[in-house]
């Protein structure tokens, strides 16, 4: 068990951006209400309760194992994929709907609720095919209109400038630091309504991670946006709003400076100044 001991004056290690305070009348896109999950018997989130609020920047934060990819990955039904993965209570709402009702077609969530992985995984095609390829599973064929969200989503990724006379080249050319924002623009190309950005800007050099970091900035301007790091520093420059699990447990949740400069739980506390994790 780490150690909890009162707030005290050990030096911190997270510098905080200074950002606007965070606007609590922003509506709650995502609401998520006493969630367990399981995998398995396995219990890997216990009673987790928060709301996401719209078109804000909101990091989960916390040592490996502690569920913060679990319950970012619950938000669009990825864990469907693993055997035995469920929430065994409480639900998950997006714009009110609960997203694992038997009758929520996850196909159409997964197109509003987009995702970004840690490594990036551009398709062993050419860049233009890579945007186009989700419109094109839609029935898309009017090559104007994919013309147009090409140049659209590169222009939204801070890419197109850098490619836009390399679009029938393979993917698989470009910079590490390239390839994720493909991947952003991949996935802001069917317009969702949230992206999910799973350790983003872990295999990428201070460079790119720099221009990744910049992007978010600019797409919480138009989507709402949750990232999942280990980087604390990170995590303070980018987000408005910070939530800190530890063994499968919500211990804090609240605006991202008050996380960082004055957490409410002694383990918070412990954990930003770098006492463990």
């Amino acid at each position: 068990m780490p150690e909890t001991a009162a707030p005290s004056s050990a030096p911190r290690l997270v510098a905080v951006a200074p950002t606007a305070p965070t606007n609590p009348a922003a509506r709650a896109v995502i609401e998520i209400d006493d969630v367990d999950f399981n995998y398995g018997a396995s219990r890997a989130l216990h009673d987790i309760t928060l709301n996401i609020q719209e078109r804000q920047v909101t990091a989960f934060i916390g040592p490996s194992g502690c569920g913060k990819s679990t319950l970012l990955r619950c938000l669009n039904r990825m864990n469907d994929l693993i055997d035995g993965a469920h929430v065994s209570a409480g639900e998950i709402r997006i714009d009110g709907v609960n997203i694992n009702d038997p009758r929520v077609d996850v196909i159409e969530l997964r197109k509003r609720v987009g995702m970004v992985f840690q490594k990036s995984n551009p398709f062993p095609k050419s860049i233009y095919e890579n945007i186009t390829y989700g419109l094109r599973i839609q029935g898309q064929r009017n090559k104007a209109k994919l013309d147009e969200v090409v140049e659209r989503s590169l222009r939204g990724a801070a890419l197109w400038d850098e490619i836009k006379d390399r679009l029938h080249e393979s993917a698989l050319g470009m910079s590490g630091g390239q390839q994720q924002r493909l991947c952003i623009a991949r996935a802001i190309a069917v317009e969702p309504e949230i992206i999910l950005m799973d350790e983003p800007c872990s295999a990428l050099d201070p460079i790119a991670t720099a221009k990744v970091e910049e992007l978010i900035h600019q797409l919480k301007k138009q989507f709402t946006i949750v990232i999942v790091t280990h980087n604390m520093q990170q995590a303070a420059r980018c987000s408005d709003r910070t939530a800190f699990f530890y063994l499968g447990k919500l211990i804090e949740y609240a605006d991202t400076r008050t996380i960082f400069m004055n957490p409410a739980n002694p383990q918070t506390e412990a954990y930003v100044s770098g006492r463990f994790g």
